[in-house]
Order: C-alpha cells, then structure tokens, then sequence
C-alpha cells in the first residue's frame, strides 16, 4: 500500500524557518506541494518585431491591478520563446475554456511553429498579436516591463483590450486538467 492511499492520519507537514537558502527540498515533491493551487490555464501569443509569432501555454497568470488594469505572467529563463516575448511591445492571455485541452496541448508541445495547424482559430489583435477567437477571455496587453526573478522572467502588462464568454474554464490541479464547478449552497 502506497503513503497516498494508507488509511493513517497524514504526516505532519513540513515546516522550513531560518534563512531560506539554507533549505533543502526536492524539486518535484515541491512541484508536487504546489500543484495543490488549481490555476487557469492559458495560452500566452506575442508578435516580435521581426514579425514572427510565438506562443505557449502557462498557468502563470493573475491580474495584480484594476486601476489601471496591469496582469503578469512568468516564463522560464531556458524557454525558446523567451527572446521574442522579451523585445515584444504586446502580447495575449488567451484563457481557454473546457473544451479546449487541444489547444493548450498542442502551445505545450516543441514544434517550431506553434501556429501550424491553428492560425486559423486566431484573429489579429493589437500591434498583430494573435488573439483566440473562441477563447474564455482574451486579455491584449501592452507590455509594460520583465523582471528576473529566480529561474523565470516576469512580464507585466497594462490591459488594453479584452473580451469574455461564460464557458466552463479549463483547469489545472495536481498535474491534470480538470474544469471549475461551483459548489452548491
């Protein structure tokens, strides 16, 4: 019988105090430990300025300002993409819905054009960002600033243009795709 499944009451959890370089973990039991959030998922397009389109999916998204409306993102330092989405003025938050596993699948995958096959389910959105056309909500930003922070750059966006539906959002919990239901009163 695996720990998961043991009926026994969990072990305690870990608790890290002091300085935190000090701490030692295991990278995937942390992934793991963090997996527990579900998120959103999204698929994140950018235009550089030489023209060539980029895009993958995250679920690295959350909106930190109203007034003015500002979200960020992070993408990891050894990404492909990162050199285009660093010297783009613009990029997209695509948010997908429930029926749209397939599309975050295929911006997860290595292709060299990430496009192939799907430029026809994008439309030309600001400075020629492409936009999902059936997307949950698609949030067109103007790329305000990147940071480094650890082994991801941060990007930060000023929302200039956005739209919605009332799909089923697409989720993801503990390593899988799941959807969002509310819960009854």
């Amino acid at each position: 019988m695996t720990p998961a499944t043991h009926a026994a009451a969990p072990p305690p959890p870990h608790v890290h105090s002091g300085d935190t370089a000090a701490i030692h973990h295991d990278p995937r039991d942390l992934r793991n430990a963090l997996g527990k959030f579900a998120t959103g998922v999204c698929v994140i397009t950018t235009r550089g300025p030489d023209g060539k389109l980029e895009g993958l999916t995250a679920n690295s998204f959350c909106s930190i300002s109203l007034d003015p409306p500002i979200v960020l993102w992070s993408l990891r330092k050894d990404a492909g993409s990162l050199s285009t989405f660093k010297e783009a003025s613009h990029f997209c938050i695509n948010v997908l819905h429930a029926r749209q596993v397939g599309m975050s699948r295929h911006f997860c995958s290595p292709q060299l054009n990430k496009f192939d096959g799907v430029a026809d389910e994008f439309t030309e959105g600001l400075q020629g960002i492409p936009a999902l056309k059936n997307a949950l909500a698609t949030f067109e930003c103007e790329q305000l600033e990147h940071h480094s922070v650890g082994d991801h750059i941060v990007f930060y966006g000023a929302v200039k243009r956005y739209t919605y539906s009332q799909a089923t959002p697409l989720a993801f919990h503990s390593g899988a795709y799941t959807t969002v239901q509310p819960l009854s009163d």
